[in-house]
């Protein structure tokens, strides 16, 4: 893979995160774990060039984010729709489940992602804050996605190195 600028990628933000879906990878003391994610975004945040990633407290995966300064989001071609679909059912606590997946963990600077990747974006933390029901200004929101006031903590993250195939 070659390193290019994050103003270089020419990807459609809104296919790659809602339809082709992001692979969200930690590590925490030598393990890897990922989950699939299909909501969050990328711009520009504080001079920076960010993505923002929202995580669900049940999450194993959060633990993972939360434990180090540093995650990783790559993004896999339509091939491997089984196996995206199998990392975000199945949870890293009953399994193995990045062994069980095939995939190639690869790391840059550090921080693990997938070799298989068409795309992976290496991203260093900067700001986490679980969402409040009181800040819904659309009530609809909290009623149709937080029925079990499971709120997400959502995750600011400098895009400090792209990766393409």
């Amino acid at each position: 893979m070659k390193s290019i600028k994050p103003e270089e990628l020419n990807k459609n933000v809104f296919t790659m995160i809602g339809k082709e879906w992001l692979v969200v990878a930690a590590e925490k003391e030598g393990k890897v774990n990922a989950m699939t994610a299909s909501w969050g975004g990328l711009g520009v945040m504080w001079g920076k060039n960010v993505a923002f990633i929202v995580l669900r407290p049940q999450r194993y995966t959060k633990e993972f984010v939360d434990a180090g300064e540093t995650f990783s989001l790559s993004v896999l071609g339509e091939e491997y729709r089984k196996t995206l679909s199998y990392l975000g059912s199945v949870s890293g606590r009953d399994e193995d489940k990045v062994a069980k997946s095939g995939l190639t963990v690869e790391h840059e600077d550090g921080t693990p992602y997938f070799g298989e990747a068409d795309t992976a974006l290496v991203c260093r933390k900067l700001y986490a804050q679980p969402y409040d029901p009181a800040c819904f200004i659309d009530k609809s929101c909290d009623e149709r996605w937080y029925p079990n006031k499971d709120y997400h903590t959502m995750y600011i993250a400098e895009i400090e190195k792209v990766l393409v195939r």
